[in-house]
Parts: C-alpha cells; structure tokens; sequence
C-alpha cells in the first residue's frame, strides 16, 4: 500500500478505499485502480460553467428602497433559474465576506483536531461523520469529511440542548452567526419561488414557509474535502440530490470541484468570490409539481490542496406533511420523516439515493 502524507487530522479514507478495492477483487495497486473499478467520469471532458447570477439585494436589503418591478423582476429571474438548472448564483446576500472568511478560518481550526477527538468527543452534538459507512465500492466512497451540525445545538435553544463545541469558543460565534445570517437568506428565497407559483398574496406565500421550517429542523453542514492522492476521478461527495426544500452553500473560493448535471453532461461550477449558491431541493421539485428541478451534483477531489464548504439545509420537521402547489398533483402528500426513511433504506440497498425515493406519481386516470 502506498504511504499517504498525512497526520493524526486525517480521516482513514485511504484505508477505506482499500479495504473496498480489495472486496471487489482489485488489490492494492494504485495505478489506474480507481478507474478501473470505478470510471466515475469515462474520459469525457467537463465544461466549467458559470450559474445564473442573481442581485438579491432588494429582497434583503432593510432599507425599504427597493421597487415593486425590481423585487418582481428578481422574483422571476429566481423562479426561471430554478426551472432551468436548479441551482443558481446570489450576491448582495445578506451573509458578509468577514464573516464567510471567518468561518473558514475556524472550520480549518477545527478540522485539524486529531481524528480520534473529532470522531469521539461528540463535539457539535456528535455530528461528525467521514467516508460513506454505506459504501460497497469505491465508486460509493466519499473522500471527505464534515460536521452535520443540528440548528437546533447551534442556536442553543431548548429543543436542541447544549452544543459542544469543546474548546473553540470563537467557533461558536461564527457558527451561530453564519446559520443565523445564512437561515434568513434561505426563508427569503423559498417565500419568493412560492410566490412566482402561486402568486402574492396566497397563503403558501406567507412568512411561515414552508411549513414546518424553523431553527429546530435545519441543518449547517461544515465540509472538508482532503487532498486525495489515488485518482483525479475520486469523488469527494458522490452524486447526488438534496432531500430538503433548498440549500444555501458557500463553496471554496480558490479551489473548485463543484459539478451538476446540465442537458444530460456534467459541468463543473467556476467558483465567483463572494457569491453563495443556492440549489433547489427534493422537496421544493414535490412541492412545485416538477416545477423546479433537484439537480443531481457531486464534488470532485483535488490530488494538492484541501477544500473547504459551508452548507446550510433548509428542512421541515420529520412529521411534516408535503404537499403539492396545485392540482391535480403529480405526488401523493407524505412526510418529510417517511421520505428520509426511504432514502435511507434505498441508500443501504443500493449505495446511493434512487429515482425513487420520491413517492410514485398519482395516476392521472
């Protein structure tokens, strides 16, 4: 087995990719092993691309200036965004640059803790997590390592209990700053894609969507992608879509890697400073009837230099019914709970989230 540089930070994943490769028959040699078993990419080149981007400032903006045609052209250029890729770029957002280099300060602190502390120490209510514990093969590997972190901990309410946050003091701020500033954001652009389905004025459109969201039921993922000497096709994050209503993420600046599915290719997403990217989730394409589309998206891994990224997930509560904008509905009504348990079980069946997980489509007749 090759050495790998490293430290006592690193998460096992080498070891993991290995002890997958040897399952399946394939050993331990390095060269070309990763392609072998699992050519992710099949030698086919990826474009960069560059999102719709978006000035969102007069919807954020408090200073009550903004114009009843600017909030209405941005609200369409939102919704038209969604339906075409899924995920699109904002900026005058709300969330500041000195806040967004803070948090990358601290999730580099952070991450630099031993290995042993940050898998066992419970630290930001034990939301640690590496690798994929469901992976079968290495094509199922994602070479990462991140803090799934509850709002709830974070914001120190009640319902979440006392976040541990060990000896980083600083990085409880920032955390509670960043989910705080990022929540408001997501509130903002679910309101306003409800509204270009529904109209203004419609219940679904109020300040209370979508129900069932609030600091209890979302989540603020901080991700660390490792420099991965094995393969320029390993995945960092597999691919995949987001089992929520939207996310809001802040991708490293310097260091790309972020690519989405668009016209039935791959493209990779060129990182813009001081842009965060919004992606629409599986429950906002049941809720919009296939309005707006989940858009499945990975991470590649870099041989050189580590990455670093700030997700939060705009989420319902478990029990939470999800129902459809309009009739007739493409889906039956079900439950944010019953959805995450068939991810769950498709997941441990097959390695991965499947086409579906959603509930079947209503027969039309």
């Amino acid at each position: 087995m090759p050495a790998f540089a490293g430290s006592e930070a690193e998460p096992p994943l080498a070891d993991s990719y290995y002890a997958l490769l040897r399952r399946r028959g394939g050993g331990n040699d390095e060269a070309g092993a990763y392609a072998t078993s699992t050519a992710p990419s099949d030698n086919v080149p990826v474009a960069e691309c560059e999102l719709p981007m978006i000035d969102v400032g007069c919807l954020t903006s408090d200073d009550g200036c903004s114009s009843e045609a600017e909030r209405a052209a941005c609200t369409a250029a939102i919704a038209r965004a969604a339906e075409e890729w899924g995920f699109f770029q904002v900026r005058n957002h709300g969330v500041s640059q000195a806040l967004l280099d803070a948090m990358r300060r601290e999730q580099a602190r952070l991450f630099r803790l031993p290995f042993e502390a940050k898998a066992t120490a419970g630290l930001l209510n034990d939301s640690y997590r590496w690798g994929t514990p469901t992976a079968t093969s290495p094509q199922q590997l994602s070479w990462s390592e991140a803090f799934h972190v509850p709002l709830a901990g974070v914001s120190g309410s009640d319902a979440g209990g006392t976040c541990n946050f060990g000896e980083l003091t600083t990085l409880r701020d920032v955390t509670r700053e960043v989910a705080g500033a990022m929540s408001k954001l997501a509130g903002t652009l679910a309101r306003v894609l409800a509204e270009a389905v529904l109209g203004r004025g419609r219940p679904a459109s109020g300040e209370r969507f979508p129900e069932g969201c609030d600091e209890t039921t979302c989540f603020l993922r901080l991700n660390r992608y490792p420099p991965c000497p094995i393969s320029a096709d390993a995945f960092g994050l597999v691919p995949h879509t987001d089992s929520d209503f939207l996310t809001v993420l802040c991708q490293d600046q310097q260091v790309g890697g972020l690519q989405l599915m668009k016209g039935g290719r791959w493209v990779a997403v060129k990182p813009i400073p001081g842009a965060l990217i919004v992606n629409i989730g599986d429950l906002f394409q049941a809720w919009s009837n296939n309005r707006y589309k989940s858009v499945e998206h990975k991470v590649m891994t870099n041989a050189k230099t580590e990455r670093y990224s700030v997700a939060y997930f705009l989420c319902p509560s478990y029990d939470s019914p999800i129902g459809t904008c309009e009739e007739p509905s493409l889906y039956r009504t079900f439950t944010f709970g019953e959805y995450r348990r068939k991810v769950q079980e498709d997941v441990k069946r097959t390695g991965k989230k499947t086409c579906c997980s959603l509930p079947p489509p209503r027969r039309t007749r």
